[in-house]
């Protein structure tokens, strides 16, 4: 799952607009603009790329928040999904509230965590001395490797592109807003991720969901949420999703449905068309959507 939004800086008068963060500007330009959010819900293809297939899209209005609207799509889908099922959701997502609603939903969930985030080990046994026990235990902060101690699993594995990747993750640990609650904490090091200074990459991820998972499996899984940006731009540069110019909020959830349409429609035509791949694209990876599209006629 996750958000994106549809610009409309000048329609001043459209009903509902909501802020939208802008990227990629010029320093000193005030990075907001105003317009539609929209949440969606794919099911990822098993290598990043646009092949993803949309299975709820729904406006995010000016009254809730692209969380809420995430948790009922959890709710409305889940039940219909096959078992073992995964959700995986970026940094924005990073939010106890969430996770205390979906923790009864039969999937998993797999999030990017925010820098600085605080998480506790079970609280110690009574000491026997008077007052009240300790409700924590140690503490465990992203980002502050003298919190980190001994792990509970740690491994070395190789990604799909055969590159280096250090697991290392945190069982039954939880959040002071909700000690009931029982998460794993993963944290992710890429010594090699693009060769350059910037290495190594550190990503810390959360699991909620079965503990006899293998967790290090389900933490690289992460990498194909980038599909869902292919399939964003696909939708925005070949469908056209952003270009009409409707008057309402409504008209345009509208169109975002025939657009959902019509993306699903060119992946589930993705085994009936013969392409004749063009001399500058791959012809080892799967054909995506656009090419597609293509041979379409």
């Amino acid at each position: 799952i996750d958000v994106s939004g549809i610009a409309r800086p000048s329609s001043v008068t459209a009903a509902d607009r909501t802020a939208l963060t802008v990227h990629n500007l010029p320093k000193g330009t005030k990075a907001i603009t105003y317009g539609w959010h929209f949440s969606t819900m794919v099911v990822l293809s098993e290598h990043p790329s646009s092949r993803t297939f949309i299975l709820d899209q729904q406006r995010v209005a000016s009254d809730t928040t692209a969380i809420q609207v995430a948790v009922a799509q959890l709710r409305k889908v889940a039940t219909q999904l096959p078992a073992r099922s995964i959700v995986v959701l970026d940094r924005g997502y990073d939010a106890t509230w969430l996770w205390c609603q979906v923790c009864g939903l039969p999937i998993g969930v797999l999030g990017r965590l925010k820098q600085k985030r605080r998480f506790y080990r079970p609280a110690p046994p009574p000491s026997g001395h008077p007052g009240a026990p300790y409700k924590d235990g140690a503490l465990l902060q992203v980002g502050n490797p003298s919190t980190y101690g001994t792990p509970d699993g740690q491994v070395s594995k190789k990604d799909g592109k055969g590159r280096l990747v250090e697991l290392s993750w945190w069982s039954n640990v939880h959040v002071k807003e909700a000690r009931w609650l029982a998460l794993t904490v993963i944290r992710v090091v890429r010594p090699h991720a693009s060769n350059t200074e910037r290495d190594p990459r550190i990503s810390w991820l959360v699991w909620l969901g079965d503990e006899q998972e293998e967790v290090a499996e389900v933490a690289l899984g992460y990498a194909l949420r980038f599909g869902q940006e292919h399939g964003y731009r696909f939708e925005k540069q070949s469908l056209l999703w952003d270009e009409p110019r409707l008057r309402t909020p409504e008209q345009f959830e509208r169109w975002s449905q025939l657009v959902a349409i019509a993306h699903n429609q060119l992946f589930l035509a993705r085994d009936l068309v013969e392409v004749e791949v063009r001399p500058w694209e791959s012809k080892r990876r799967p054909l995506t959507l656009q090419q597609v599209r293509y041979g379409m006629n």
